[in-house]
């Protein structure tokens, strides 16, 4: 089987996401897989890319929604308003609401009172549940040792997830002792004005020299609850096409991710497409996560024998981050970033007219100053 990836550009800015189309089987007989849809406007211009390419009558075998994000969820809606789905494959809050109640600070919630309250917090994935409804679309939570379509979803784990939600910043306030008497506490993400003084912050960006001998991304590195609960999804499809999607998972989401690989006997060390995480972030990767799902460090001169992207936005000052693009380069990667473009991973599909050899991502001997 043959499988295509495709990376579409989105958002301005820092306001980034993802929305990527998937075609697998052969050139005569394929079909589509959407992961995300970015923001609305990027999800229309999904709609209008996948009637391009693949005809008016194509139809959505799979539409994934990693996490429930607004940069990645909001698009999707179109997807559902514009294109024939046959599945939807996305987190639903609400229904964990009984399992997730004793991990909460307020004692007083009810099932119910607790499952319309996170219903009425996302409500961008409301709608679409109830869009997925309309068009009778078979929909389905996502979690660890499941399969979507020729993909093997490596996590969230679904124990993992209910005690993950009360610490997304759109939740009420978690039980900090409780989680971490289960050893799940990561905490809160900050606010968005606390993000937002943050980015003002960090806009007067020193910068410091590092060389291949010298990497300064460090471990320890720390993502939203959120984002650890996203979908990371891994196909082998034979030579050349091992390929490891990962959304907006960080550090524990990915070791946890290849620590289930390696229990069910499955080596993903290797891909030949990975897409690197939160847009760049240096928060969600480090040395030892890096080491262990691509490999070590190669030699200086080492010619990239794998293919790395990241959706990130033309103007992003923050993303991504130099000293993580620089990381995966030292480990083999070949980096290709959107910025107002698309990208595609062919994966043994013939390439279409229109896209030209992608400019690979220089090794940086200037990154962003942290020390």
């Amino acid at each position: 089987m043959n499988c295509e990836v495709e990376f579409l550009p989105v958002g301005t800015a820092s306001k980034a996401g993802d929305a990527i189309v998937v075609r697998y089987g052969s050139e005569a007989q394929y079909s589509l897989m959407t992961i995300d849809g970015g923001t609305e406007e990027s999800g229309k211009e999904l709609v209008k890319h996948v009637h391009a390419e693949f005809g008016q009558a194509a139809r959505i075998e799979h539409a994934i929604l990693t996490h429930s994000d607004a940069d990645h969820a909001s698009g999707m809606r179109e997807i559902l308003r514009e294109l024939p789905v046959s599945n939807v494959w996305l987190h639903i809050p609400w229904l964990s609401a009984a399992a997730a109640r004793p991990y909460f600070a307020n004692k007083n919630w009810t099932d119910d009172g607790l499952t319309k309250a996170l219903k009425a917090e996302y409500d961008i994935i409301d709608e679409i549940v109830t869009l997925a409804q309309d068009q009778h679309a078979n929909i389905y939570q996502p979690f660890q040792g499941m399969t979507v379509g020729p993909f093997r979803v490596l996590g969230p784990n679904a124990w993992l997830y209910p005690r993950l939600l009360p610490q997304f910043d759109r939740t009420p306030d978690p039980d900090q002792a409780a989680l971490e008497a289960a050893n799940c506490w990561i905490g809160k993400q900050p606010s968005f004005l606390a993000k937002a003084i943050a980015s003002l912050t960090e806009a007067a960006q020193s910068w410091v020299r590092e060389t291949w001998a010298r990497e300064r991304l460090k471990d320890g590195g720390q993502t939203g609850a959120s984002n650890e609960s996203s979908l990371i999804l891994y196909g082998d499809f034979g030579p050349g096409a091992k390929i490891l999607l990962t959304g907006d998972a960080g550090v524990i989401g990915l070791r946890l991710a290849a620590e289930y690989a390696q229990s069910i006997g499955l080596d993903i060390s290797g891909p030949d497409c990975i897409q690197i995480p939160h847009h760049g972030s240096r928060s969600n990767v480090g040395p030892t996560i890096l080491n262990q799902i691509i490999g070590p460090i190669k030699p200086e001169g080492s010619a990239p024998h794998f293919l790395a992207y990241c959706s990130v936005p033309a103007d992003d000052a923050k993303h991504p981050r130099k000293m993580v693009l620089n990381a995966f380069i030292r480990r083999g990667a070949q980096i290709s970033l959107t910025q107002g473009l698309k990208k595609v991973f062919y994966g043994g599909f013939t390439p279409r007219p229109g896209y030209g050899p992608a400019t690979p991502f220089p090794f940086s001997d200037q990154v962003e100053d942290y020390q």
